[in-house]
C-alpha cells in the first residue's frame, strides 16, 4: 500500500501568467512519528480534538495546499485519555451510568467510557467524514506498513470536489489524512500513497503482521 521510495515531483502551475514549479518533497515529523509528502513544507498548528465521549485531546495539523488542492494530516494522542475522562466522570451526577461508565479494573467500559472511547477512536474518526454533506463513492479496509486503517473517497456536495481520507491507529496516536482536489483533477497519489510510521529515533517502521489498534505490537520487519 505505501509508496516506499521517497517521491519527488515537478507539478507545473500558473498563476497570474506566470508558471512555475513547486516540489513534493518527504516531511518527517519526529513529535508525531509520522512521515508523508506534501507539496513544500507543511504549515503546523497546535489543536484540540473532540473524542467521542467529549474528551479534549491535544492535536497537531500538518497542512498546505497547491493551487485548488488542499492537503492535511491530523495526528491526535490519545495517550492521555483514560486519564482526562477518568477525571471527567468525577463531575457526573450520582447513578449517571452513561456517563460514569464503569470504574472497576474488570470493567469493559472504564471510567468515564475512556476503553469504549480508546478502542472505537478509529471507526468514530472515520464516521465523522460519513457524516460530511458529500457522497461515499469507496469505503474501505486498508492498510500501510501492515498498520490497519480506513480509507473514504467522498464527492462533496458544494463543487463536486473530491476528498481523499485514510484513518489509522498507531501507537495511541489517531493519524487522519486528507486531500481536497477540484472536478476532474487526478487522485493525489503522492500524498496518498506516501504516509508512513517512524520511531522516536526517525526510523521506517514496517511490521511482520498487521498491527491491530489496542493489541500486542508485533514484530518489526525491518
Amino acid at each position: 500500500m505505501r509508496a516506499c521510495p521517497i517521491v519527488a515531483a515537478f507539478v507545473l502551475m500558473s498563476m497570474g501568467g506566470a508558471t512555475f514549479a513547486q516540489e513534493w518533497t518527504e516531511f518527517v515529523s519526529k513529535d508525531d512519528l509520522f512521515s508523508t509528502n506534501f507539496p513544500g513544507t507543511p504549515q503546523i498548528t497546535q489543536s484540540t480534538y473532540r473524542s467521542q465521549f467529549g474528551a479534549d485531546l491535544p492535536s497537531h495539523v500538518y497542512s498546505a495546499s497547491l493551487g485548488p488542492s488542499r492537503f492535511s494530516v491530523t495526528v491526535v494522542d490519545y495517550r492521555a485519555i483514560e486519564k482526562i475522562l477518568t477525571e471527567k466522570a468525577k463531575a457526573c451526577p450520582p447513578g449517571a451510568e452513561t456517563c460514569l461508565g464503569g470504574s472497576n479494573p474488570g470493567s469493559s467500559t472504564g471510567a468515564g467510557y475512556w476503553k469504549v472511547d480508546y478502542a472505537g477512536a478509529l471507526i468514530y474518526a472515520t464516521h465523522q467524514f460519513m457524516k460530511r454533506d458529500a457522497a461515499i463513492t469507496e469505503f474501505i479496509w486498508t492498510n500501510i506498513d501492515l498498520v490497519e486503517g480506513h480509507m473514504l473517497h467522498l464527492t462533496n456536495a458544494d463543487k463536486k470536489s473530491r476528498t481523499y481520507a485514510s484513518i489509522f491507529m498507531h501507537a495511541d496516536r489517531l493519524y487522519i489524512a486528507e486531500a481536497t482536489v477540484p472536478a476532474g483533477a487526478p487522485e493525489p497519489g503522492l500524498f496518498q500513497q506516501a504516509l508512513g510510521w517512524i520511531d522516536e529515533n526517525g526510523k521506517s517502521i514496517r511490521y511482520q503482521t498487521l498491527y491491530h489498534h489496542g493489541q500486542p505490537t508485533p514484530p518489526r520487519a525491518r
